[in-house]
């Protein structure tokens, strides 16, 4: 038979609540929070000047989730003495922290650092933000759990439990010492009973709770502190002007001047000023407050301090300028779609246009050169748009472009070519850059120098996209700028505003576009006038740069002249064969001619058919090894100038190439094709010389020259070529076997001239404006942070100088890439525009308090001290409170808001002065009634019975137009009760 099973309950196994007890010992112990507490007595405003810190936990009772959160003031460490000073009946330090007056009502703290003035606590609270502790018996039970864990382990930091719904604050713990308990209680209600809304009602809550069983009871202390609010302005105009949307652009006062951007709030940055008043030590009995009668006057109050509430979201200038640009990157329209029709409308001239334009490249004629004038400069958009709509329509006023147009080409002013060519060469950036470090943010920032054009573009597209119509104005003043751009490399016009040379690769890729074509340009001017000049001068001694070296013995070679005259003509039509370099035209014009002379005596030894030319100057001691004549540095071509695109693009290509023999030897010959440029000049200005001499001039490291000894004895100096050089089949022995003795002028050319320009007018005709908005955005925030430093220049704020260097090195980091994320630009110009709010609040702040209106200067300097620190700090204290210079205009500000409102009909103002506050405050009524009123009542008395501890009792109360709440701390001696 079965045996009967016996169900046996294990009374020893931990129940969920001893479990969740011993969890929060646990974390005690591990934050090392045991034991006695020691520290020195609080310093006066250390809960505002030192840095607190938390640490977070989480443990559970049976499934529902706590957090366990320490609190505590980071304190430096007292000395080990400090510990054995203590006596047995030493108080735990929280408790002595409750009766410490030197932190009362600070600025920026913790809710239960202002109610009861600790310096560290722990805090547990349910995990999940929507739970919430609501009955009774659980609130009693995580209490219970608390107090049994703090005697488990003796621990001196204050528990506290938060109960109820999150945003009510309701807190209630327990704090234990040697024979000693504080508990923390809490009342929280919406109504304010009449009873309680002045002093002698709280006295009275306050004396029955403590219940002291002494009949003269101890003294009471009082701090008390009434927070008036001025939201009213209205007397104090706002200083920002506002922008003239109306008038014409051209370069008036205020926020439209080309070429700057706009600065400051549209509203005012301020909304409140907090003035709260402060009596921090007060005996019972010297004051009197009762619903009848209050002796709290403002103006008589000791201490006043201040903040200043910011707007929300105020509105700026510069902010909105950038958002605005930075919304046009999200656009996905071309300019045809934006500007409604289908590419140039007018197809049949179009098409006729290209049909023509090989035999117009192949014309002799010099190019006519039309008159210039901003208004026939480049409209001819404008009116292929009016031909398709009404003429009002075109999205930019004539004013307006002309205007723009003037600004980005300043050149374009001269009503003569002639004037137009020396304008163009001096305003081309050949002044050197001014070198301080906000000129040189361009190469951090990959944006564009401040000068420069494509910086100036970038601020009237952003002014347009605002003002001026939108994604329309800016797709139509694009189409214009890219008409320009064409008509000045057909009639050879150099652009303004860009530095000479090849493109910089610090500054972003249109800044390169344009600079790669300014050097078409000019390769395209030196060579039509170096044609010029062969046409109307035959012969080839003439002016033309290398005529002036080869010209003296022109007469052994009858043939060579005949080729040489011929071929001025011949290079236009076949580009392959003979190209006139720039350098020849360039270079020469200093010393051609004396370099000429003495190579026409030279070459006069030499045998007939070799001739000299292209020569620029004798290299220093260096002979020719084997004819023993000096040896000529020759004129080469310079290498193509490269934009990152196109370096990239060859980079791939040569990547792409692969490691097999044949990749190897096409990567090696398209490398190559500027080191057989150079040997045919060499080749042509040095005739008899070997790969040796060349090398020795190219790349001297490669000629290896050693002392030995002759069959003679004496020393000499041997040189070879290095082993790198004498690898059979090498990439430069090939080069110098095929290379021919051709003068640099009349190679092919390495840089096309016409394909890069034409290549570099495709790419600019098809950005959309999304993409130009993308490449200019570094413009853009370069200049915003020009105008940011400036402002602050004028505020000198420290703050605002710490934020502009993050701003700086945060851009940098950002804009170096090339398509960064448009999150991160967010951020960048997020910060921008704080700054901005900051100086505008500023500016706000000095015409409210007349700072620049104050006559005395040291009332000046401390009147801008005051804002300044309104800005940076949380709250400020006015010297002198109400009879300090700062008090009296705040005094004022208050007076005069009081005045604003009409006066009121007479029942409302029987039915006001009805009102207890009104009643109270007398004829207070400069001030308005305050906003908040805060009480903190502090005595130290025995509890619970007359021989108990005497131990510190402390109250909280906080009173607002909707919140009432009373924050009690209570001892109690557990030792003698």
């Amino acid at each position: 038979p079965e045996s009967e099973v016996f169900e046996i309950t294990d009374f020893t196994t931990a129940s969920e609540w001893e479990r969740f007890i011993s969890k929060i010992e646990e974390v005690l112990n591990d934050w090392k929070l045991i034991g006695v507490s020691s520290g020195k007595p609080l310093e006066k405003g250390v809960f505002t000047t030192g840095t607190w810190e938390e640490k977070s936990d989480e443990i559970s009772f049976a499934d529902f989730k706590f957090s366990v959160t320490h609190h505590y003031l980071v304190q430096e460490l007292s000395d080990k003495d400090g510990k054995e000073e203590l006596g047995e009946d030493a108080l735990p330090l929280p408790m002595q922290d409750l009766l410490c007056m030197n932190n009362d009502f600070p600025p920026r703290a913790h809710c239960l650092v202002r109610w009861y003035g600790l310096r560290e606590f722990v805090v547990i609270a349910p995990a999940a933000n929507n739970d919430a502790v609501v009955s009774e018996s659980k609130c009693n039970l995580l209490l219970s759990s608390v107090s049994i864990a703090l005697g488990n382990t003796g621990c001196q930091v204050p528990l506290f439990v938060q109960i109820h719904q999150k945003w009510r604050r309701l807190y209630v713990g327990e704090c234990q010492g040697p024979g000693v308990r504080t508990d923390f209680e809490m009342v929280h209600l919406r109504k304010v009973p009449s009873q309680y809304t002045h002093l002698s009602g709280l006295l009275d809550i306050f004396k029955t709770k403590i219940g002291c069983p002494l009949t003269p009871l101890p003294p009471v202390s009082m701090a008390i502190r009434l927070t008036y609010v001025l939201q009213d302005w209205q007397q104090y105009f706002w200083p920002q002007q506002p922008p003239d949307i109306d008038a014409v652009v051209g370069g008036e006062v205020g926020g439209l001047e080309f070429g700057k951007l706009p600065f400051g709030a549209c509203e005012d940055p301020i909304s409140e000023l907090h003035l709260a008043t402060t009596w921090p030590h007060l005996a019972e009995g010297i004051i009197v407050d009762n619903d009848v009668y209050s002796d709290l006057d403002p103006l008589q109050a000791p201490q006043w301090s201040v903040r200043v509430q910011k707007a929300d979201n105020s509105q700026c200038l510069l902010g909105d300028f950038l958002t605005e640009f930075f919304k046009l990157c999200r656009r996905k329209e071309s300019t045809d779609e934006i500007l409604g029709r289908p590419a140039f409308e007018e197809e049949g001239k179009e098409v006729a246009d290209i049909t023509h334009a090989l035999s117009k490249l192949t014309e002799p004629a010099p190019v006519p050169i039309p008159k210039l004038s901003v208004t026939n400069m480049v409209h001819s958009a404008k009116k292929k748009i009016r031909k398709h709509r009404g003429v009002d329509e075109s999205p930019l006023n004539n004013d307006v472009l002309n205007t723009i147009l003037l600004f980005l080409f300043p050149d374009a002013a001269d009503k003569h070519a002639d004037g137009f060519e020396n304008r163009a060469s001096t305003s081309a950036g050949n002044n050197p850059p001014p070198e301080n470090e906000d000129y040189n943010l361009f190469s951090q920032f990959k944006s564009a120098p401040s000068d420069s054009l494509t910086y100036k573009l970038a601020l009237c597209l952003c002014m347009i996209n605002f003002y001026h119509g939108g994604v329309k104005g800016v797709a139509h003043l694009w189409q214009e700028f890219v008409l320009e751009m064409r008509y000045r490399w057909e009639n050879n016009y150099l652009i303004p505003g860009l530095a000479n040379g090849s493109p910089d690769l610090r500054c972003c890729l249109l800044h390169q576009k344009l600079q790669m074509l300014n050097c078409c340009i000019e390769r395209k001017k030196a060579r039509d006038e170096g044609k010029r000049g062969s046409v109307s001068d035959r012969s080839p001694g003439g002016a033309s740069g290398d005529g002036a070296k080869g010209g003296d013995h022109s007469g052994d070679n009858p043939d060579k002249e005949k080729e040489f005259g011929k071929s001025w003509e011949s290079w236009s039509d076949s580009e392959e064969e003979y190209f006139e370099c720039l350098s020849d035209t360039e270079d020469l014009k200093g010393n051609g001619q004396e370099n000429g002379k003495k190579g026409a005596k030279e070459g006069s030894k030499e045998s007939v058919n070799l001739k000299p030319e292209g020569r620029l100057h004798p290299h220093g001691k260096l002979m020719l090894l084997h004819p023993g004549e000096p040896l000529y540095v020759p004129i080469t071509q310079e290498p193509a100038p490269m934009t990152e695109d196109l370096l990239e693009e060859q980079s791939e290509v040569l990547a792409k190439l692969g490691t097999s023999a044949e990749g190897a030897h096409l990567r090696a010959r398209m490398q190559s094709a500027c080191l057989l440029s150079d040997m045919e000049s060499f080749k042509a200005a040095n005739p008899g010389c070997c790969l040796e001499d060349f090398v020795r001039w190219y790349s001297p490291r490669d000629y290896i020259e050693e002392e030995v000894v002759d069959e003679k004895g004496n020393k000499v100096i041997k040189g070879e070529l290095s082993a790198r050089m004498k690898i059979p089949s090498n990439m430069w022995v090939e080069a110098w076997e095929t290379a021919k003795p051709v003068p640099a002028r009349r190679q092919k050319r390495l840089f096309d001239d016409t394909r890069e320009a034409e290549k570099v007018l495709h790419y600019l005709a098809v950005q959309k404006p999304a993409d130009l908005a993308r490449h200019l955005l570094p413009c853009i925030i370069h200049a915003a942070v020009l105008k940011v430093k400036d402002e602050e220049a004028l505020e000198d704020i420290s703050s605002v100088k710490k934020i502009i260097k993050q701003i700086i090195s945060h851009s940098s980091k950002v804009l170096r890439f090339p398509s960064p994320e448009d999150k991160k630009l967010e951020e960048i110009i997020a910060q921008i525009m704080s700054v901005e709010a900051i100086i505008a609040r500023a500016r706000s702040l000095k015409a409210k308090f007349g700072v620049e209106k104050c006559e005395n200067e040291e009332e000046k300097e401390d009147l801008q001290r005051f804002v300044n620190s309104l800005l940076e700090q949380p709250e400020v204290s006015v010297v002198g409170a109400g009879r300090g210079p700062a008090g009296s205009i705040i005094h004022k500000l208050f007076v005069n808001a009081q005045r604003v409102p009409a006066v009121p009909p007479l029942e409302e103002e029987l039915r006001r002065s009805g009102s207890q506050e009104e009643r109270r405050q007398g004829l207070q009524s400069e001030f308005p009634p305050p906003t908040g009123r805060e009480v903190i009542l502090r005595t130290s008395v025995p509890r619970p019975a007359p021989y108990s501890k005497a131990l510190p009792q402390r109250m909280y109360s906080v009173l607002t137009r909707e919140d009432f709440r009373l924050a009690g701390a209570f001892s109690a001696d557990t030792t003698f009760f």
